[in-house]
């Protein structure tokens, strides 16, 4: 039976499904197998840590896309698809991490059934969980031409509705209080392996006032020290917190699958000059990027905002400063369609969200500072409410 609470309409998910099915069109598709879990979930509902095994969503040019997974993970996609029974499939465990055959051969037969092996068929070429041997088997077992829809559906995602907005804030709610747990727990001596342990515990445990517990973030906290933090993308250790270091802490609060990310940055000690400078270019320049951060501007309009008033400082970021947010699964909380950077010109429009990444990672120290907003007519409106500032801690 149809999962009896899903987090969608039925409405939404045909309305998904509609704008999913033009897109293909567009591009010439006849069928569409969607093996990214964050896209899974848009289409479908489905929720669930299998992604480490073969899966997939099929949508075909009629009728509702079916699920296809492992067996015992059809378990969960009853629970959590919208779709009825019959449009959840799953192979036998003996092709689990089999050399003699694939879960693709046992796809191959379903598509078949329905009629949906023929013509030209998208699959998602650069993506994270679909493996060069799925493609091969797939090309050796369709009648059909295989072309890449990379990022088809995670284009259809870029304007959030309503609910996903609403989701979206209570992920903001959440981040604010792991920000705050932050604050309040780091001090010198502390280890940054307890440090974390506070940081999920803010982010996962119910608040009975609130009314609501967060979710698993696509990304594991990211807070180096020191000069580990001219590297944006480590983790932690079991080492004590020191005086005379800044620490920037990258966390995203997550509710139903939706993201809010947000960095701030911590010194213990008295900050140096150039930590000062950053911060006060970054707030500078996070100002001008935020005013042009409106519906009928672009992606490039906003990074360039904030660029020119780096160049003001004698500052110099050569990576982008954004990236689209919402619904996410590990390894990326990104959506990986546009980005916040020069050359961009995606125009943006009201209700896409992003993650206004203003890092800056120098030869032997990094600061980050940043918001994640929503698009609207008169100018962004930032999900999350925590100072906007370096914090100092003594």
């Amino acid at each position: 039976m149809a999962n009896s609470s899903p987090r969608f309409t039925p409405t939404e998910y045909a309305e998904r499904l509609a704008k999913t099915r033009k897109a293909m069109e567009r591009q010439g598709i006849d069928t569409l197998i969607v093996s990214d879990p964050s896209n899974m979930a848009w289409l479908t509902g489905y929720d669930g840590w299998s992604f480490y095994v073969h899966q997939c969503v099929a949508v075909g040019p009629v009728g509702a896309p079916f699920w296809f997974g492992r067996e015992q993970d059809a378990q969960g996609a009853t629970r959590t698809c919208y779709m009825l029974d019959e449009d959840i499939i799953g192979y036998h465990d003996s092709y689990v991490q089999s050399t003699e055959k694939h879960p693709m051969e046992y796809l191959v037969a379903k598509l078949k059934e329905r009629g949906w092996d023929k013509g030209t068929i998208g699959v998602e070429m650069d993506n994270y969980w679909f493996s060069a041997k799925a493609y091969a088997v797939l090309d050796n077992g369709l009648d059909a031409t295989l072309v890449d829809s990379q990022s088809l559906v995670n284009w259809q995602r870029a304007v959030k509705s309503e609910q996903e907005l609403e989701y979206m804030r209570i992920a903001a709610r959440l981040v604010e209080r792991m920000h705050s747990r932050i604050l309040e727990k780091c001090e010198p001596g502390v280890r940054k392996c307890d440090l974390v342990a506070e940081i999920y515990d803010a982010s996962l445990r119910y608040d009975p006032f609130q009314g609501f517990g967060g979710d698993y973030a696509a990304i594991v906290p990211l807070l180096p020290s020191g000069a580990a933090a001219a590297a944006p993308h480590l983790t932690w250790d079991d080492q004590e917190m020191k005086v005379g270091e800044g620490t920037f802490f990258e966390i995203a609060g997550c509710y139903n699958r939706y993201h809010c990310p947000l960095s701030r940055t911590i010194f213990l000690g008295r900050p140096s000059y150039e930590f000062l400078e950053a911060e006060a270019a970054t707030l500078e320049g996070m100002e001008a990027g935020l005013e042009a951060a409106r519906a009928g501007n672009t992606c490039e309009d906003v990074a360039q905002a904030f660029f020119n008033v780096l160049k003001k400082y004698n500052i110099e970021k050569d990576n982008r400063t954004g990236y689209p947010i919402g619904l996410s699964y590990p390894p990326d909380w990104g959506e990986r369609t546009m980005s916040l950077r020069r050359g961009d010109r995606t125009e943006l429009q009201e209700g896409m969200t992003f993650h206004f990444m203003t890092g800056l990672w120098m030869d032997d120290w990094g600061f980050e500072l940043t918001e994640s907003f929503v698009v609207t007519d008169g100018g962004p409106e930032c999900l999350a409410n925590v100072p906007r500032r370096l914090f100092v801690k003594d």
